[in-house]
């Protein structure tokens, strides 16, 4: 795994010596993502620059260094990534002639490129990626990113200048990106706990989405600095709402048996494939189904015991390593379990603006950043179970909006119309729960409208964002399928599309490459999600068994009694701590002087519910993590930014 960044002129100015100074410091700035390699590659005359820092997983010799340039000159790659498949690729390649010096994927990549085009090699590679590759030809920038949307691509405009990089941390390192808060996207993180591509936290920047290439040149540089919102001109490679409807067009219509069969046949060969490395390679494991699966096949697949890690909480209610230890010690893995205390889980809070460098309030971000710390002391690439709950219906908030829609199709149309209007009565932005939240869905135009407000912190966060207008997600479509198939397949659309790369990704990803180590998640193959889209709800959900066909694969492999287990959440004791340890800080962040000084919030819609929650009156710990996460950020991004001006 890697960390790339870079930089494209809207007129070529800028001299050799100092384009490679500049993308260097801003590479170096992902250190952490790539430890063993530097390198930079910058073409003054076209205004281009890369950077590339590499963590080696495959072709650990000097053959792998990055940027690498393809045999005919013609591409110059910046890679942060796997390509799973690249054994197939490359003698399909050898086939027609190319010759290879190394065995790293990069090098099979470029000669994708070379044989194939961008296109064809994308729809082609089954892997995790972002791309950035120099086109010498055409004079062209190419940006790509993954299918799910695994791995990381920020880019924007500093000055009239088009900067990239793989986490925000290198775009802030050119003296020029003085771009402010987006508050607009700001309001999504009130509402989400995250920010959801192409939407990022500053103006004039942007995320690629999932399954997405850009083409940029001088000319669309010039442009985008010229306008005020940039046009972004994200062209899908692969589209996960067409995918799921051509699925749902000819759906799976054989028995149990037979899905149990081919299920299972293809999760061995996900799991097989992101085995492949040069490197020590272990599994997170929880305990639960998804990543009891994911370290059922591993070792099921390996001639020696896997390594296997999980964390447990001391006196949690919650805590499912017993539950891990127990799997381990059926499948004979070599586990690593480790206890951690409050005070070791607070001591991460502090280093979670600059771990993930844009505002991000998912709390299971630090029991992530500790099992990810633990796993790195004994290997340098750890499989994921994530996905499973997206693609097998496996979250209970599925049910719950499933219910009340049903319900709501019981009130005639004129008494949900009134509800509706009298909704915006009870009370402020932030209100959540009970009475306000039927109201709040009866004016639903479909399953969406119901979803969002399942999974809403802040119903109406624009009130509390000073200046703020809002900003969409998918999140707002009233039926994300555009009518195919079920509201249970729209509901795990939308999810997929992102709650799974901008939350749960964004969080492994984030937690694992602080400590240089690469995190792979086989449930999340492509092939793997679009056979479960195939699927009848019936497979996935039956006689109140959760993710029903996943767990039949896992009981190939384990005792019953370790396949029907309660789902517990990864998540992290908020509340308490804010009523404890972290009091002082929140205090600190949350002051009602300091949020009028800074001008962001609205004082009057926050000051009340940290007051409300010190007293005991509401459980507001979720809208006060988003905040707090937002304030801490915010004072990090404003001291990096101060040492980058005033220079090394």
């Amino acid at each position: 795994m890697c960390g790339l960044a870079g930089m494209l002129l809207a007129a070529p100015a800028t001299e050799q010596a100092v384009l490679e100074d500049q993308a260097g410091r801003m590479g170096d700035a992902l250190l952490h993502r790539g430890p063993d390699d530097r390198g930079v590659w910058a073409d003054a005359a076209a205004g281009i620059a890369l950077a590339h820092r590499r963590l080696s997983i495959l072709d650990l010799s000097p053959l792998g260094h990055q940027p690498m340039a393809s045999v005919d000159g013609r591409y110059v790659l910046a890679y942060n990534g796997e390509v799973y498949n690249f054994a197939a690729l490359r003698a399909e390649l050898e086939a027609l002639g190319h010759a290879f010096r190394g065995h790293s994927d990069t090098e099979v990549l470029l000669a994708a490129f070379v044989a194939w085009g961008v296109d064809e090699t994308l729809q082609r590679a089954n892997g995790m990626f972002a791309i950035a590759l120099w086109d010498r030809s055409e004079q062209c920038l190419w940006l790509a990113r993954d299918r799910v949307g695994k791995k990381p691509l920020y880019y924007g405009w500093a000055g009239d200048t088009l900067v990239f990089g793989s986490e925000l941390k290198a775009l802030w390192q050119h003296p020029q990106f003085d771009n402010d808060v987006d508050r607009d996207a700001l309001t999504l993180l009130m509402r989400l706990d995250y920010i959801p591509a192409p939407h990022c936290i500053h103006e004039r920047c942007f995320k690629l989405m999932p399954g997405r290439v850009l083409r940029m040149d001088a000319t669309a540089v010039a442009a985008g600095a010229a306008s005020h919102r940039p046009d972004q001109q994200q062209v899908p490679f692969w589209n996960a709402r067409e995918r799921m409807q051509h699925a749902l067009a000819a759906p799976f219509a054989g028995s149990d048996d037979d899905a149990e069969f081919q299920l299972d046949g293809l999760l061995r060969d996900a799991v097989a494939l992101r085995m492949v490395a040069d490197v020590p390679v272990g599994v997170f494991l929880s305990g639960g189904t998804d990543s009891s699966v994911v370290a059922s096949l591993m070792q099921a697949q390996s001639s020696t015991p896997i390594h296997s890690f999980s964390i447990g909480f001391e006196g949690s209610d919650h805590d499912e390593a017993p539950l891990a230890k127990a799997l381990a010690g059926h499948l004979g893995t070599d586990h690593t379990e480790l206890y951690v205390s409050g005070a070791d889980a607070l001591a991460v809070v502090p280093q979670l603006p600059s771990m993930f460098d844009e505002p991000f309030a998912d709390a299971s971000q630090v029991p992530t950043a500790l099992v990810a710390k633990l796993a790195r002391g004994s290997v340098t690439v750890a499989l994921s179970g994530d996905g499973g709950d997206e693609l097998f219906f496996g979250y209970s908030r599925y049910q719950r909006a499933l219910r009340n829609w049903n319900l709501l199709g019981r009130v005639p149309a004129p008494l949900r119309r009134w509800m509706a209007a009298h909704s915006h009565t009870q009370g402020e932005a932030s209100r959540t729960g009970g009475l306000a939240a039927l109201l709040a869905e009866t004016g639903a135009r479909g399953i969406g409208d119901v979803y969002r407000n399942r999974i809403s912190r802040w119903r109406d966060p624009v009130a509390a964002v000073i200046g703020a207008k809002g900003a969409g997600s998918f999140y707002d479509l009233a039926d994300p399928l555009h009518g195919a198939g079920s509201p249970a397949d729209a509901m795990m659309l939308a999810d997929f599309s992102t709650y799974l790369p901008d939350d749960l990704l964004c969080k492994v990803d984030r937690t694992s490459m602080a400590v240089s180590l690469e995190a792979r998640a086989p449930l999340l193959d492509w092939r793997v999600a679009e056979f479960a889209w195939s699927l009848p709800l019936h497979m996935k959900q039956r006689d109140g068994v959760s993710k029903y066909l996943l767990k039949r694969v896992l009981g190939r492999y384990v005792p019953h009694d370790m396949v029907h287990r309660p789902k517990r959440g990864f998540g992290a004791p908020v509340s308490a701590w804010l009523k404890g340890d972290l009091r002082g800080w929140a205090d600190d962040l949350l002051d009602p002087a300091r949020l009028a000084g800074e001008g962001v919030f609205q004082v009057n819609s926050v000051a009340p519910l940290w007051q409300q929650f010190q007293q005991g009156e509401r459980k507001w710990h979720t809208h006060l993590w988003n905040v707090l996460m937002f304030q801490a950020w915010q004072a990090h991004w404003k001291q990096a930014r101060a040492q980058v001006l005033s220079g090394p």
